[in-house]
């Protein structure tokens, strides 16, 4: 396949720029959640535009604390959260985007996806069901699709890579066997799976380069504050722009 403009992963670093204050970060942060829950209320109130926010990453990269850090504060009806795993039989006699486009947000609300349609040229291909063929089309039909959810609905879409370095996920994946409060999340094919490493940086540097006409926001990951707070900040921006305003008393 034919690649242009190629990020490379191996040369984005995984941690926060050097000399950055933890502790301060982390008042910023707060500061920011505050300011998304107001920025979500009126989303919701205003129903003109919808924010679908997708999270892509490695097995334990730190997609389910992002969600649980940058929407805590947040009222619970205008935020859903959908986790896309293994395909059901039911879900495969269809075409690979059929359980996504049920899943997007309608005006007024925030749908976060953790992993998404992205998984079906990405741990497919890495495993042997996609080929470089099949894996283009889909591609192409993925910038479709993302485009009819701007033009048609008025969805702004964020696109986050939690990147990781392969030491970091290593240690994160030895504490799910060891830590109790971790050991739920522990499965013993994600370390099969972190073998595959340079397999899965190559076809998330192909899905960079062929996929983005939403641009994709790599986040520097193995600090969990330092992802936290850049993944808020780029969300709290994203929602100011839109420049929303209370609707007045209905007459």
């Amino acid at each position: 396949m034919a690649k242009s403009n190629k990020i490379r992963l191996s040369k984005i670093s995984t941690r926060a720029p050097e000399g950055l204050s933890k502790d301060q970060t982390k008042k910023e942060l707060f500061k920011i959640l505050e300011e998304i829950e107001e920025l979500q209320n009126l989303l919701y109130a205003e129903h003109q535009h919808s924010l679908l926010i997708i999270i892509q990453g490695m097995d334990a990269s730190g997609k389910d604390g992002l969600v649980r850090d940058v929407f805590n504060y947040v009222n619970p009806s205008g935020v859903v959260v959908h986790s896309f795993k293994v395909p059901t039989e039911e879900e495969l006699s269809h075409d690979f985007l059929w359980r996504i486009h049920n899943k997007v947000p309608g005006r007024g609300m925030i749908h976060v996806f953790n992993r998404s349609h992205y998984e079906d040229v990405l741990v497919t291909r890495v495993h042997g069901w996609c080929d470089d063929e099949l894996a283009t089309k889909r591609m192409k039909a993925i910038n479709h699709f993302e485009s009819l959810l701007q033009e048609h609905n008025n969805t702004v879409i964020l696109k986050f890579y939690l990147h990781i370095s392969p030491e970091e996920q290593l240690i994160r994946l030895k504490e799910r066997m060891s830590a109790p409060s971790k050991m739920w999340k522990y499965n013993a094919n994600d370390i099969v799976e972190s073998q595959s490493w340079k397999r899965y940086m190559n076809y998330y540097e192909d899905v960079f380069a062929h996929c983005n006409d939403v641009p994709w926001h790599i986040i520097p990951s193995d600090q969990n504050w330092y992802k936290s707070h850049t993944v808020a900040s780029i969300i709290h921006k994203t929602l100011k722009d839109l420049k929303m305003q209370y609707p007045g008393l209905k007459k």
